[in-house]
């Protein structure tokens, strides 16, 4: 990059001594980033400046950040419980938590297990998929069906039925899994929501099924729509297709809905906004704004009650799992003042109002320098880049580090750009993003 750099008030030593996530540590060390503060769609750097939060956090913030309405609860709850042991005691929050979430998800699927986040969200969904087979008696379904391109975390069973495949090169086969191929089709380019052919993609699953056989398969876990992925939407029949197939053969179907649920499709959840219901949906991010680590699995009353009919004695354990924060009281009362928020200020009728705006914003951009594709669908899109010769990751990694310096968060990810903006968003804030954007895309070689 070209450019003054500024100086951290760590030296480089200092920096070193953090191992960054998911970030480029030698370029991110020798250039830092650093953001001291937020302020609803704004981040603020350590210069002062206010950066306009392309991506809601990560997919997280979408009501805007330090809202004080969750940072009041989160502070009146340190000072009434501030942890409370979730094996064998409960506390309150935890059972209202787990009955709005019940209120609000599809029918049937009302019992609610605590996580941390999405990544053990997803391991403990696939967890008791194996579990429940084994207890109706059909303990070879253990095998998990994923979906090529998508993301579920980063743990040793999410990089399987994982299907991104620089989350998975260095590590190796963890467990046993399959995968779908993805649903963005290179001769469907620039659609607007859901294309209307690829559908019969869905129909993979049956070859699969003729692969390792029914007998075999736990469960199939996809998202609604992806994120990490590059926003890759489903086409129109796809996801129905997959509830019909995975009932056929008597396999569990998961919604991975850490970046789906709680407004960002346009609806409460994915699966509502597309009109299928899975036997389990994985929550996280949205669910408490951000502003403290949780997740959940949301699961249909039958797998439940089979954990429940073949528990043994009342006193014995059904399910040997659990996390020491799962239900933390702190992250109920965030979560808690979170949908208190998206009811009272009508925030899912907000997204699906402002979607087309939206649309129309990011789709300003065909036609600029190096765009090679764009996907969209409530307030997510991607924007696929033409790559540079042997580096196709570079274009996207230079476009959004210019466009910090402008004040805009974008994030990048292999050969695309990832948007998501918060829920708040005004037209005024979208369209300086997106000609921001402009200029930087079409100011690439």
């Amino acid at each position: 990059m070209k450019g003054v750099k500024y100086m951290s008030k760590f030296s480089r030593a200092e920096l070193e001594a953090y191992w960054m996530p998911y970030t480029g540590n030698r370029q991110f060390k020798d250039d830092p980033r650093m953001i001291a503060g937020a302020d609803g769609a704004y981040l603020i750097d350590d210069r002062g400046r206010r950066i306009f939060d392309g991506l809601s956090g990560l997919w997280t913030t979408g009501l805007g950040h330090c809202r004080p309405e969750i940072s009041d609860a989160i502070a009146n709850q340190t000072r009434k419980l501030d942890f409370a042991p979730s094996f064998q005691f409960g506390h309150d929050g935890a059972f209202e938590l787990a009955n709005r979430l019940k209120d609000l998800a599809p029918e049937d699927l009302n019992y609610v297990f605590y996580t941390n986040s999405g990544s053990d969200g997803a391991d403990t969904s696939t967890k008791i998929a194996r579990a429940y087979w084994r207890q109706r008696g059909q303990p070879a379904k253990t095998r998990i069906i994923g979906r090529a391109k998508g993301y579920h975390g980063a743990s040793w069973g999410a990089i399987s039925f994982g299907g991104i495949g620089a989350n998975r090169k260095l590590w190796g086969q963890a467990m046993e899994a399959d995968h779908l191929n993805h649903t963005q089709v290179a001769t469907d380019l620039f659609t607007r929501g859901m294309s209307k052919t690829g559908g019969e993609l869905a129909e993979e699953l049956h070859e699969i099924v003729a692969l390792h056989d029914a007998s075999n398969i736990a469960a199939v876990i996809v998202e609604p729509f992806s994120g990490s992925g590059g926003v890759i939407i489903p086409p129109e029949g796809y996801l129905k297709r997959l509830r019909d197939i995975c009932t056929q053969y008597d396999i569990l179907l998961i919604f991975d809905e850490v970046i789906t649920a709680f407004g960002r499709a346009g609806s409460m959840f994915g699966a509502i906004e597309f009109g299928v219901t899975p036997d389990m949906m994985t929550i996280a991010k949205q669910l408490t704004n951000g502003a403290v680590p949780m997740g959940a699995v949301i699961v249909r009353e039958g797998i439940y009650q089979t954990f429940m009919d073949t528990g043994g004695p009342d006193y014995m354990l059904e399910l040997p799992h659990g996390y020491t924060y799962s239900g933390h009281p702190l992250s109920c009362a965030a979560a808690l003042a979170t949908l208190d928020i998206i009811e009272q200020e009508q925030i899912v009728g907000r997204v699906k109002s402002m979607s087309p705006y939206f649309e129309e914003a990011v789709h300003s951009l065909k036609g600029a320098k190096h765009v090679g594709d764009i996907r969209n669908y409530g307030f997510a899109a991607g924007i696929s880049l033409n790559h540079i010769p042997g580096e196709p990751a570079r274009r996207p990694f230079e476009i959004a580090q210019r466009m910090w310096e402008k004040g805009f968060f974008v994030r990048y990810g292999g050969d695309n750009l990832q948007i998501g903006i918060p829920f708040i968003s005004e037209k005024h804030e979208i369209d300086s993003f997106f000609n921001a954007l402009d200029e930087e895309i079409n100011r690439q070689d």
